[in-house]
């Protein structure tokens, strides 16, 4: 029995997919629930696996677009399990062949107009240039060091190293990416702006408690739990930035569903850490770890990286010093963190060096105005310059919860 393997629907409101990269192929016997296939949707890539065990026929090419519920892959479940079946074979990687080498040219002892002595031969090859372009000064015109020490590369002249090409066809979710990028600078009045944030205080409170924390909960007490907070005060002081527009409407939203931009194989996710208001330290922590694996390992869901009211990208874990973060639609701001400088500051009317990171809040101007935004990151930088009082009430330890 042949059983005709549908596409399944990634998530809501998506129509089709593509198929990134078949991980069988034609004619492989495949068992239930092994990953045959990886599909690229415009919000993330999705592993699709096999629905029963048998002899696999390939009914798409890599590349190609389909239809939710399209047949891309037929499997005949009576096909009987191939004995001593060798483990899969390592992807193949096409061998370059290497370049026939140029012919040697016969030795002569002509001194003609063009020969270049081999010292010059050395100095041109290393400069990358033909000895046909420089004129020698030598007998009957021979190139000598001196000439080709002196001598320059015409304007244009390709150099001798590699001037190679290729094309490659973004996936769908690079291209929807894109989409959305240039649609929200296209529909969007974006501005940013900027401040600085003293992490000394934050500093001070990881060396302390960071090997207890860790001990007790089984992860790192990191930089975007005490970001994160600090966003979550900070939002509920400025409700205009954890809203979003809908046409001639604004929505708010009375709870803070935080997007966090996180590094993948596929490209930039943003996995959502749902009511972020009601999670201490740990709990954020801990939600942050949990979907960046999944990131990492290409298990995210349409559903985690849906739905997020405001969003924190960190840049500086590139070594990005200050940016113009753009901001992920439908939501209206964005923070970018950076990276952390040891910079002169001036503290109680004395010069200190401080470990300082620069902030920056990009926002819709149509529904956020400045005080809003200026208001919104001043008050991000004092709880993070403050956290002990404002984020922790006082007690540190009832609030690292050890």
């Amino acid at each position: 029995m042949a059983l005709e393997m549908k596409v399944p629907s990634p998530g809501e409101s998506i129509t089709e997919v593509e198929i990134a990269q078949w991980l069988v192929e034609d004619g492989d016997y495949v068992e239930k629930d092994q990953a045959i296939a990886e599909v690229d949707s415009d919000k993330a890539t999705l592993e699709l696996p096999a629905e029963a065990s048998g002899i696999i026929t390939l009914q798409a090419e890599e590349g190609d677009a389909v239809a939710v519920g399209q047949v891309v892959c037929l499997i005949d479940t009576d096909a009987a399990k191939p004995e001593g079946t060798a483990p899969a074979a390592a992807p193949k990687v096409e061998e370059k062949k290497a370049a026939p080498a140029a012919p040697t040219p016969a030795k002569t002892t002509t001194y003609a107009t063009g020969t270049a002595s081999p010292a010059a031969k050395k100095v041109l090859a290393e400069k990358g240039i033909d000895a046909a372009q420089v004129s020698g000064t030598g007998k009957d015109g021979r190139i000598t060091k001196a000439d080709a020490v002196s001598a320059t590369p015409a304007m244009g002249t390709p150099g001798t190293g590699s001037r190679g090409t290729s094309r490659k066809k973004l996936s769908m979710l690079r291209r929807k990416v894109a989409e959305r990028l240039v649609t929200v600078k296209n529909e969007t009045a974006m501005l940013t702006t900027f401040n600085e944030v003293d992490m000394q205080p934050i500093f001070d409170l990881r060396t302390q408690y960071k090997e207890t924390f860790k001990a007790k909960h089984g992860v790192g007490l990191g930089f975007m739990s005490f970001f994160t907070l600090a966003c979550v005060r900070a939002l509920k002081m400025y409700p205009a930035v954890n809203a979003m527009m809908d046409g001639d409407f604004m929505i708010s939203n009375d709870f803070q569903d935080i997007s966090i931009a996180v590094s993948g194989p596929k490209g930039l996710m943003v996995p959502v850490i749902r009511n972020a208001e009601h999670l201490s330290f740990r709990g954020v922590e801990s939600e942050v770890k949990r979907l960046a694996l999944r990131a990492r390992d290409g298990q995210i869901t349409v559903d985690e990286m849906t739905g997020g009211t405001f969003t924190i990208t960190n840049g500086g874990v590139f070594g990005s010093m200050l940016s113009t973060p753009i901001i992920n639609p439908p939501q209206s701001a964005i923070l970018g963190m950076h990276n952390i400088i040891e910079r002169p500051i001036v503290k109680d009317g004395q010069i200190v060096i401080a470990p300082i990171m620069y902030v920056a809040l990009s926002y819709d101007h149509r529904i956020i105005d400045g005080k809003e935004s200026v208001g919104f990151l001043v008050a991000v930088k004092e709880a993070l310059e403050n956290p002990e009082e404002l984020l922790m009430d006082n007690n540190v330890l009832r609030a690292l919860e050890l």
